[in-house]
């Protein structure tokens, strides 16, 4: 998948004894989007911002060494080195001896030996970091300017990090010009070093420049043109986002300094061993626990009240990238965690008063969004008819931002096919749900929408779901309510083997539950989304038996 990005420049910042002036350049390419306004908060922005970065510049993936030289230079010189060996055998073994009484001294001699070569080498990531950071970073973050707020939203290297920062309109002192839409903006290294300056008793002046789109592209120096080949798996992972955060999770509420207990603990000790994971022990109305393994230091924290109605004991692993709110911490007024389960991805909300940064994080760091889950699977998938979605996108691009009952009562539909629209545009890049606010707002995340097939099975589990429905293969045996909840039980053929999968919808049409005797399912449970035998009895339920026994709306 090809971007394309121009700037007109490059993002800049410019100090003085009395402001910062932050001004960032959007790409020309896309529709004009610009925005100003003087911060107010100069210090939560400052840490909010920095917060950031470094979800986008963060890389936890092992990275096994690079032997690919040695061993080139060991098969070229295998034949002399072995010659020499035989030749010398009586030496060698000598001087093996010998090495064997030193051994206290090796260590310190192969460090001496080694200094220059690692310093060198910190030298050239330095180098690489500052001077060639396409190497560093994949894709320009995004920007979006809506009535209410600005936001920033980024991905790690990793792919398993998502980042977003939202601002108030009224945390600037100032709000200038501004036209609302979504850009990507060039966002240089540079830029971080600039942040570090912001203080409290200089003006800061945050601008996103819209002369670049009042000069015609005629191909001069000025402009400056990226080009970017992204593999399928960052755009689906960002898509899978917003469907992680419109799903229901436990929401608990952890005092700053609570979470930052569970950060101290976590740097003072490093684990050899497994299992690597944060235990929450949750209860209605008593303090939360924290377990963290494998040591199982058990952290109750008294501030912090679990207000669930229902208890829960939910494992995260991928612990070391909570490490990003570090610095964030000190100036929060609360710290909201959306876990969604053992295993599925969590969201950490930091709340500053009108600033806001929202990390999210996949079940596993080795885990990437892409692969994480299947969320959009799991959100409502009825049918919609292109003129209806139509109408609701409609709706939700006149006010830039809404919830999903503002939109039904709008355009005198229900709630389930406005879910289920929005659910399409958001897979489409189109629209994407508001953690913070609970709303769906306007975010078209490419410059052309994705053509309706090109992402159109993000897994093999949809593709087979659709063959076995193509084929005839589903039926359902068994309807029954429980309390709001539709279980759904049928037979589902594959490859001559009868399998009887079950599974839950809530009152939202949303999939809670689920069992199956597949592999699949075996191995991952839901940690991976639903297996093909699910996703295909429960799309020949929707289209079959939802509004009444004939009626096909697949």
């Amino acid at each position: 998948m090809n971007f394309v990005h121009r700037y007109l420049g490059e993002s800049r910042a410019v100090s003085d004894a009395g402001a910062t002036r932050l001004g960032f350049v959007p790409d020309t390419l896309r529709d004009p989007t610009f925005f100003s306004g003087t911060i107010a908060r100069h210090l939560p922005f400052r840490e909010a911002i920095s917060a950031l970065h470094h979800v986008v510049v963060s890389d936890l993936r092992f990275k096994p060494k690079d032997r690919s030289a040695y061993l080139a230079w060991l098969q070229a010189n295998e034949r002399q080195l072995l010659a020499e060996a035989l030749a010398e055998k009586d030496a060698i073994r000598a001087e093996i001896e010998a090495l064997r009484r030193e051994l206290k001294d090796i260590d310190a001699r192969a460090d001496t030996v080694m200094r220059p070569f690692y310093q060198a080498r910190q030298r050239y990531f330095d180098r690489l970091y500052k001077e060639d950071l396409d190497a560093w970073i994949v894709l320009d973050p995004v920007i979006t300017v809506h009535p209410d707020e600005i936001f920033f939203e980024c991905f790690s290297l990793d792919e398993s990090s998502y980042g977003r920062l939202s601002c108030d309109h009224d945390t600037f002192a100032q709000v200038g010009a501004m036209a609302c839409g979504t850009t990507n903006i060039d966002y240089s290294h540079a830029l971080y070093d600039e942040f570090q300056k912001i203080r409290s008793y200089r003006d800061t002046e945050l601008c996103i420049d819209p002369t670049g789109f009042e000069v015609q592209t005629t191909g001069e120096a000025a402009y400056r043109e990226d080009k970017i080949e992204l593999p399928d798996s960052w755009m689906r992972g960002f898509l899978q986002v917003s469907s992680a955060m419109a799903q229901p999770a436990h929401v608990v509420d952890l005092h700053p300094v609570d979470m930052h207990a569970i950060l101290t603990r976590l740097a003072a000790r490093k684990e050899r061993h497994g299992p690597r994971s944060l235990r929450f022990l949750l209860e209605p109305d008593r303090p939360i626990c924290v377990v963290i393994e494998p040591w199982n230091e058990r952290l109750t924290f008294r501030r912090s009240i679990y207000r669930g109605s229902t208890g829960a004991e939910i494992r995260l692993w991928g612990r070391r990238r909570l490490a990003i709110l570090g610095r964030a911490l000190p100036l929060a007024k609360s710290v909201r965690l959306h876990l969604l389960g053992t295993g599925l991805p969590s969201f950490a909300v930091v709340d500053f008063g009108g600033l806001r940064f929202t990390l999210g994080l996949s079940g596993w760091t080795a885990n990437d969004w892409s692969r994480a889950g299947r969320f959009d699977l799991l959100a409502p998938r009825n049918t919609v008819d292109p003129d209806t979605a139509a109408r609701v996108f409609a709706a939700l691009r006149r006010h830039h931002c809404a919830d999903t009952g503002t939109l039904a009562a709008e355009t005198g539909l229900d709630r389930a096919s406005v879910e289920s629209a929005l659910g399409g545009y958001v897979q489409a890049g189109r629209a994407m749900f508001d953690l913070d606010k609970r709303v769906y707002r306007l975010r078209e995340l490419t410059r052309e929408p994705l053509a309706p097939g090109a992402l159109r099975f993000a897994s093999e589990q949809e593709a087979k779901a659709d063959r076995f429905l193509a084929a005839g293969l589903v039926t359902v045996d068994s309807v029954e309510d429980e309390s709001g909840r539709r279980r759904l039980s049928g037979t589902v053929l594959d490859d001559g083997h009868a399998l009887r999968p079950t599974l839950v919808l809530d009152a939202d049409d949303r999939m809670v539950e689920g069992t199956c005797g597949c592999g699949f399912f075996l191995r991952n449970r839901l940690m991976r989304g639903p297996c093909e035998h699910m996703l295909a009895l429960r799309r020949f339920f929707h289209g079959r038996f939802s509004q009444g026994q004939g009626e096909d709306r697949l």
